[in-house]
């Protein structure tokens, strides 16, 4: 199979020519390879290549929906039995899966064949992937700029062609940045929808969910269709299985809806005018559909929103530093970063830990006080289109100050100077429309509709109320017939994809 007949098929038309005898999934598999081989070395999306693994495995019997499909998982939370899992960071630079998660199983069970893992920032704690262990992964629409993060190096990959669906998964945006800064389809599903055993029974209070960015939006339903559902270390709350199949809702028409759209947020320094033109266009497509688009914002202060949103993020980031710190390892295997986040998250008390997840209920009240009048919230996904990489790194003075204070044993005065936190406020100023839907377990999705002047990627974010995952399927196939962009291929230099 030539690099051409591979870049035309999407994961829904290579399973179907599999099971019609007309490819092989080994044909499928070595294409994969070859377009890795000539990419990855510029973008650095892959982290750990499984070749050998995915060839024995082409060559056996594959059954399922997804039968021959090549597939890429994110080195985080998607775990493989015997294989290393990094999570980014080099205190896990060892760490073999001592079990296949629940997500991964039913990937391969449905026949997809993993050949490798994507690069995340370390812990997936950043929204652009440049961990100090494997170095950054570079967007393919522009190499000297970020992928997003932290789903990054997936992103990345199906952007390049490299596979046409990569695992992903979404603490805060990390499905959605990714996929606005690389130009892919990315839908982070609602609370509860997919599993997140056998590890544990939830990610970051559900606030963290497992998904796959993709060339087309078919591809993340029939991908979806996989992995959902409960299983027996499911969250204590119960999945409601909709009537269909998020396949069949992408092939039906959505009904008459009531958008409400907005395009600032009182967190970032403005919008970009491009970001801001290209929501507008996608409002007033909807409005060409029959649908009604109306400005209109859910009743959240979007500042308490951010703040409730990072102080269990800390407290999350300093509970799995000390774990591993446990586990045997060493303070200087973790980034600096990394290190003053779980600083704040010592530091943070108790009281203020549950009175800001008290306050996630506050907000998913408010946004199901705006879903009774609007079915869906349409917003810019990110502020600006992909930053530069290293743009929303630390400061020297602020590395040197962080140094100082954490070899001094001064983490609470890093918390009560304000510094580290503002820090981390700033750099929420380019994403600040994606983690309410974290925050309120709600589904939402990044579709890659407008480029900027230059061609970067400008993706519009549409969120919906629970169980509004068909929906979002629906609308986004209809916009994906209206403004195709499965065909766009990066504007990479001639050498770097012959």
């Amino acid at each position: 199979m030539d690099q051409d007949d591979y870049l035309a098929l999407d994961a829904t038309a290579m399973a179907a020519a599999v099971r019609r005898g007309e490819v092989s999934a080994s044909d499928l598999l070595e294409a994969a390879i070859a377009r890795a081989d000539a990419v990855d070395p510029h973008i650095h999306a892959i982290t750990r290549r499984l070749d050998d693994d995915a060839r024995r495995r082409a060559r056996g019997p594959l059954a399922g929906p997804l039968a021959g499909v090549p597939f890429l998982l994110k080195d985080l939370f998607q775990a493989q039995e015997g294989v290393v899992e990094t999570a980014g960071s080099r205190s896990c630079a060892g760490a073999v899966a001592p079990q296949t998660d629940t997500v991964v199983a039913r990937w391969l069970d449905a026949g997809a064949v993993v050949f490798g893992r994507t690069n995340v920032p370390e812990f997936g704690i950043k929204g652009t992937t440049e961990p100090e262990l494997f170095g950054p992964t570079h967007n393919p629409s522009d190499l000297t700029r970020s992928p997003g993060g932290s789903s990054g190096g997936s992103a990345a990959a199906v952007a390049a062609g490299i596979v046409p669906v990569a695992g992903a998964n979404d603490g805060g945006g990390s499905i959605r940045i990714p996929a606005a800064c690389c130009g892919v389809f990315g839908l982070k599903p609602g609370r509860g929808v997919v599993p997140t055993g056998p590890g544990q029974g939830e990610f970051f209070h559900g606030g963290a969910v497992t998904g796959v960015v993709s060339r087309t939006v078919r591809d993340s339903a029939a991908f979806l269709d996989v992995i959902r559902g409960t299983d027996p270390v499911a969250p204590p709350y119960p999945f409601a299985s909709p009537p269909r199949s998020y396949t069949t809702a992408a092939q039906q028409d959505p009904p008459t809806l009531r958008i409400g759209l907005q395009l600032e947020s009182p967190l970032a320094d403005g919008v970009d005018p491009e970001v801001v033109a290209a929501v507008r266009a996608t409002a007033d497509l909807l409005t060409e559909m029959g649908h009604t688009v109306t400005e209109a914002r859910p009743a959240i202060d979007e500042q308490e929103l951010a703040e409730d949103f990072l102080v269990p993020w800390f407290v999350h980031v300093a509970a799995t530093v000390d774990e591993l710190r446990e586990h045997g390892a060493r303070t200087d295997e973790f980034e600096l970063d990394t290190r003053v986040l779980a600083a704040l998250g010592r530091a943070t008390s108790g009281v203020a830990y549950e009175r800001s997840l008290m306050r996630w209920h506050t907000h998913v009240r408010a946004l199901s006080d705006f879903h009774r009048h609007h079915d869906l919230l349409l917003t810019p996904t990110t502020a600006t289109t992909a930053p530069p990489l290293g743009a929303h790194a630390t400061s020297a003075v602020e590395r040197i100050a962080a140094h100082v204070a954490l070899r001094a044993g001064l983490g609470r005065l890093i918390a009560w100077t304000g510094a580290a936190q503002a820090g981390v406020l700033r750099n929420l100023r380019w994403v600040p429309f994606t983690q309410l839907a974290n925050i309120t377990g709600r589904p939402a999705v990044s579709l890659p509709l407008h480029q900027s002047r230059v061609g970067l990627p400008i993706g519009v974010q549409f969120v919906a109320p629970p169980g509004g995952e068909g929906l979002l399927f629906s609308l986004s196939a209809r916009l994906e017939e209206a403004l195709p962009w499965a065909g766009r291929r990066p504007r990479m230099p001639p050498t770097q994809i012959s």
